[in-house]
């Protein structure tokens, strides 16, 4: 830089080239449908309704934080229940959507259980100790509400008939319904 480029523009003296940037990455995941919701999507022939059993399943399905998208949430399940698909396509696809259907469903109705064992085991363990302070029943209650959770999912699965859907029926049931989305190598 000569003098007077100096002179007109004194910061012309520490100025450098700006630096190459390294290639742009996106700063977050693109979360998309997943293969098998976009099958559902595709032989979907219009809606149907939920059962009681089912909307109150869904009612009592806890709340779920995704990090990777592995679990289906409520409004995913809500989704799988609310497609009707032709009961008389026998092809490949649609037999796997309806048994994915039917799977969520018993997971759903099965979940009533949980919470019915565990309001069930509380309240039976709170009346045992009726000649008891209240302080000795509501410790109990907790434990016994969470042991009840447990004896009534084994209920709702017995119930629903859950216990003995085979382990692929199972698998379909619980593959999410969203992915993060990965380009083709």
């Amino acid at each position: 830089a000569t003098l007077a480029q100096v002179f007109v523009k004194p910061n012309l003296l520490w100025e450098a080239p700006p630096l190459p940037l390294p290639p742009v990455q996106m700063a977050a995941n693109l979360v998309v449908p997943s293969d098998i919701a976009l099958l559902e999507s595709k032989m979907a022939v219009g809606r149907r309704r939920l059962g009681m059993f089912e909307w109150t399943g869904l009612l009592f399905t806890a709340p779920m934080l995704h990090i990777h998208y592995s679990k289906m949430d409520r409004g995913d399940m809500r989704a799988v229940l609310t497609k009707k698909f032709d009961v008389e396509d026998n092809s490949p696809v649609g037999q796997i959507v309806r048994r994915r259907q039917e799977s969520v469903h018993k997971h759903v109705v099965s979940q009533n259980f949980l919470w019915a064992g565990g309001f069930t085991m509380a309240g039976l363990s709170y009346w045992s100790f009726r000649r008891y302070n209240y302080q000795a029943r509501l410790l109990a209650a907790p434990f016994m509400f969470y042991f009840g959770t447990f004896a009534g999912r084994v209920v709702g699965d017995v119930a629903t008939g859950r216990n003995a859907e085979f382990a692929r029926d199972r698998f379909l049931g619980s593959l999410p319904a969203k992915v993060y989305y990965a380009p083709a190598a």
